[in-house]
């Protein structure tokens, strides 16, 4: 097993969620943590381990952003105007390697960050290899001419196991998006709960 794969398994057991929906996910068979002490049962989190949780599953689902980088994305959504959690999803849905995800040009959020960096993505007609690249609504992203016929990009566009959100308007037959609109938090099709509104009270503490 590679270690991104090891790394997505173990964040899903250690949160009890299969937070991407992938069906070959640890926690479709075995829902509790790992380690040895993982089957034990387990007490009532405290009001702080509810809000570090809701954290570590946000930051986990897109790619297990680092700590810092996570911080820096909701100071800024707080010093925007309007609700801090709605400008915390509408940030990180705005990420490049969100969106390649989103129009399912990757099977994964990792393989996102992964293909972009490796310079399989333009936007706007210009490469781009940074994964926490922010789009605009109105930008087109497409897969380079000759990265088009990758068997990942083929079998992720043809997959049943999700579908692309209203917000993104993908044309597998080209291999482009257009980012149409930055979403609302209900319009972010999460396969688990999220609670963004308790991550802006862990970091509002």
């Amino acid at each position: 097993m590679s270690k991104r794969h090891s790394v997505k398994h173990k964040i899903d057991r250690r949160m009890g969620e299969n937070i991407w929906g992938r069906p070959k996910s640890p926690v479709n068979k075995r829902e509790y943590g790992p380690g040895q002490h993982g089957q034990r049962r387990k007490g009532k989190l405290s009001d702080f381990g509810v809000q570090l949780r809701a954290k570590q599953k946000l930051k986990g689902y897109y790619g297990n952003i680092s700590e810092k980088q996570f911080q820096k994305v909701y100071t800024e959504a707080s010093r925007m105007k309007g609700d801090t959690s709605e400008n915390l999803i509408g940030l990180l849905e705005r990420r490049l390697d969100a969106i390649v995800y989103r129009a399912k040009f990757v099977p994964t959020v990792f393989a996102a960050r992964q293909f972009v960096s490796h310079g399989h993505v333009k936007v706007n007609g210009k490469r781009v290899t940074i994964g926490s690249y922010r789009c605009r609504p109105g930008d087109v992203i497409e897969v380079r001419e000759r990265s088009k016929q990758m068997v990942l990009v083929l079998e992720a566009a043809q997959s049943g196991e999700r579908d692309v959100p209203d917000y993104i308007d993908a044309d597998h037959g080209k291999m482009t998006a257009t980012f149409a609109r930055i979403p609302s938090f209900s319009e972010v099709p999460y396969p688990v709960q999220m609670e963004p509104n308790l991550v802006v009270e862990f970091y509002s503490r």
